[in-house]
């Protein structure tokens, strides 16, 4: 008899579980900030197969930062997680008796990690240098000159809003960054209500105009703002900082990472005894010339540039990515190359695109827009890839590390969840991975647009949801 029982109790378990899930998803949506959101929901059992919670999934939604999930996954698809970005030295003369003839090119293919504070070897030029002394070369009769013909002219995405272009999290997208494209503007915070004077910037870029109406107020944080175009040494700086703080220093993008380079490694070739005649310069199209190969320089493997772009949610790593992906079609890369690649990799994968917007890589641009259940189900299938276990430690982890460092900590769902989140003005976004303690692997995804209330609220009331449904699992 109690063998004939256990069938029933197992479904009478089940409905109850179930019964409970479509409460919490209820209470979640009858929040009173939350009334009139946009929401997208989708939460499975990948072990069972079993939807726990779908409300709206297939609608598609602006995500902010969990467009990231895309882009790592089709790049760890297509490029595996040990490709590395390579940079060339070449030259369109001759060698002789110690004399390079011709111009020395440095030719870009969009490594993220070139002078990058997060990733990569920052004495890479002083390699190079070496490199070419192994060459035998103590001379150069002619420039330095930056290649970035790799990647098309479209140095900013077109759908980036003017608020966030010009500002460090949104820098111009090159096949030769440099210094993550960042530059530190040093400003004298002063009285209230006085115009905080610019002193220097880090590094020091030779020619720059700054439009300067940063006001010292009586707020606490960085209020500032720098706007500007790639290539242009104009860069107007709006908003406030602390008053009375003495120096304070505000980020923004490098107007022209390639020339830098070019410039900062002529410097070293002169400071490393290698005379080079003429100035540096840069170019955006290539002049076809026949070169030689002096040098090739291998950035770090994927696996770890990944880890950067999801744990912190690096929007320079992920856009250099994303416009990578279009060389798989055609170079120069182009946006809507990137675009044909990752619909192209996902379709042969059975996982459809056709309605989701994608015009970048990192979820800046606010045309963007992804169902829940797409998330989910790119989530699923990198589950069972072979580059799982590298998918799966490029996130960060609840309540230990990167984005989600405050994200469920002190709960019991703190070290069992692993995603990405995302968050811009009037968005908060997470996906990922909830593994309970029976083994089972959930994944998930919940993106909210428009709620009537703060960030940290919506973050709250998500923590407080995915708590209900399985704090008592793990």
């Amino acid at each position: 008899m109690k063998h004939r029982l256990l069938p029933f109790l197992l479904i009478f378990s089940a409905a109850l579980s179930a019964q409970n899930a479509t409460q919490s998803l209820q209470n979640f949506l009858n929040t009173p900030e939350l009334r009139q959101s946009n929401i997208g929901i989708y939460i499975k059992n990948n072990t069972t197969g079993q939807v726990i919670a779908d409300f709206r999934s297939e609608h598609v939604i602006p995500p902010a930062s969990t467009q990231k999930i895309l882009t790592s996954a089709t790049a760890l698809c297509l490029l595996g997680s040990d490709f590395r970005f390579s940079t060339f030295l070449e030259t369109d003369g001759t060698i002789e008796d110690g004399t390079l003839k011709g111009n020395l090119y440095i030719r870009g293919t969009g490594d993220p990690t070139l002078g990058s504070q997060k990733v990569g070897d920052q004495m890479f030029l002083y390699k190079w240098v070496q490199a070419l002394r192994k060459k035998g070369i103590r001379r150069i009769e002619g420039s330095v000159i930056s290649d970035a013909s790799f990647f098309d002219g479209d140095a900013v995405n077109p759908q980036w809003i003017w608020e966030d272009i010009g500002n460090y999290y949104a820098p111009g997208i090159f096949a030769l960054p440099y210094l993550d494209n960042t530059m530190n503007v040093q400003l004298r915070s002063a009285a209230i209500g006085s115009v905080a004077e610019v002193v220097k910037t880090f590094p020091e870029v030779e020619g720059m105009i700054f439009e300067n109406h940063i006001r010292c107020t009586e707020i606490t944080y960085d209020g500032a703002y720098v706007h500007g175009l790639p290539y242009s040494n104009v860069r107007y700086l709006t908003g406030s900082v602390p008053s009375n703080r003495g120096i304070f220093g505000v980020k923004g993008d490098l107007p022209n990472p390639p020339l830098l380079l070019a410039k900062h490694f002529t410097n070293r070739l002169r400071e490393g005894g290698i005379e080079v005649t003429e100035e540096p310069g840069y170019m955006t199209e290539t002049n076809n010339s026949t070169r030689q190969l002096l040098y090739t320089h291998l950035s770090e493997p994927l696996s770890e540039i990944l880890r950067e772009v999801n744990q912190n949610s690096n929007n320079l790593y992920a856009e250099q990515i994303y416009r990578y992906l279009g060389s798989m079609i055609a170079t120069p890369c182009t946006l809507q190359n990137s675009l044909i690649t990752m619909q192209n990799c996902w379709r042969n994968r059975g996982i459809s695109l056709q309605n989701t917007f994608i015009f970048d890589g990192c979820g800046l641009a606010p045309q963007d827009a992804v169902s829940a259940q797409t998330l989910v189900r790119i989530l699923d299938f990198m589950l069972h890839s072979t580059e799982k276990d590298v998918f799966f430690l490029s996130l960060p982890v609840a309540g230990e590390s990167g984005t989600l460092k405050n994200f469920l900590a002190k709960t019991p769902l703190q070290g069992k969840v692993v995603a990405k989140s995302g968050t811009t003005s009037r968005i908060k976004s997470y996906a990922g991975y909830i593994t309970l303690k029976d083994e089972s692997v959930i994944t998930f995804a919940i993106i909210v647009n428009n709620a009537n209330c703060k960030a940290r609220k919506v973050q709250t009331l998500i923590e407080n949801y995915l708590v209900e449904l399985f704090g008592h699992q793990c």
